[in-house]
């Protein structure tokens, strides 16, 4: 009988305010992956986004761009990733996601990386330009066997119909892009943008909603997890991460600016 995925846990439990963190695995330092999930781990948060560098990091901003090319010039590859996390699920219970393009993953192959996935304890990955009618033909059957979560994204251009038929077609939770743009901190969500995550609520689907892309503050976590289960933050931690002389100083500030 297949386990239940550590992400359907999560959002099977009724904890609000969800916060999913994502950085990029190698940008620091070539092994400080299982460290830095280690502190977020330590320090409560819900759910980690391991990203993997790509020299061609189309949605990303400023910020992540140049933490994927410090981690690539480090050395960072998917194989030597996997090797890092093979004792990750000793010390670490939360869900944890593969966050990045889909070249290397089709280099390393996409069986072989769920499978990997699988071994090592990582429950899903997010491919922001893997197309979808690619993901229903050829992925999704392989990513089912091997109980990994394939998460799409939605953005403010995505028709009704379309969110509901990649509603339809996914587990796990939909990735609610907050606008049109590339990633990076934002002070605050205008009304359009919240007219927005209202618009995807209406829609009563039956997969959970992460809101991501500008969350840095409270007003934008607030305002991010009044019509979803909560937020992802990714560029504020990375700038985080290369900021301050440890990770747990790292996380620290996060939360901080989270809640204050």
């Amino acid at each position: 009988m297949e386990t239940m995925n550590r992400i359907d846990n999560l959002f099977k439990g009724t904890k609000r305010n969800l916060l999913s963190v994502y950085f990029c695995a190698g940008a620091t330092r070539i092994d400080d992956a299982p460290e830095i999930i280690q502190s977020l781990q330590k320090h409560g948060i819900d759910m980690v986004e391991i990203g993997f560098p790509f020299s061609d990091p189309m949605a990303d901003g400023v910020v992540i761009q140049e933490a994927a090319t410090k981690s690539l010039k480090n050395g960072m590859k998917l194989r030597l990733l996997f090797e890092q996390l093979q004792n990750i699920r000793s010390s670490v219970t939360m869900p944890l996601i593969f966050m990045g393009y889909l070249n290397p993953i089709l280099r390393f192959g996409f069986e072989n990386f769920c499978k990997a996935c699988n071994e090592v304890g990582v429950d899903g990955c997010i491919i922001p330009d893997l197309p979808f009618a690619d993901y229903i033909n050829d992925f999704k059957p392989i990513a089912d066997k091997y109980n990994i979560r394939v998460i799409m994204l939605v953005t403010p251009e995505t028709s009704d119909d379309r969110v509901k038929e990649i509603d339809a077609n996914t587990n796990g939770f939909i990735y609610m892009v907050s606008s049109a743009s590339t990633t990076g901190a934002q002070k605050s969500f205008d009304e359009q943008k919240q007219a927005y995550f209202r618009r995807i609520d209406g829609l009563n689907l039956k997969n959970e909603r992460m809101v991501g892309f500008g969350v840095s503050n409270k007003a934008t976590f607030e305002a991010a997890c009044a019509n979803s289960r909560g937020a992802i933050v990714g560029s504020k931690f990375v700038k985080l991460l290369s900021e301050k002389s440890t990770v747990d100083e790292a996380v620290e500030g996060l939360l901080d600016a989270l809640k204050n």
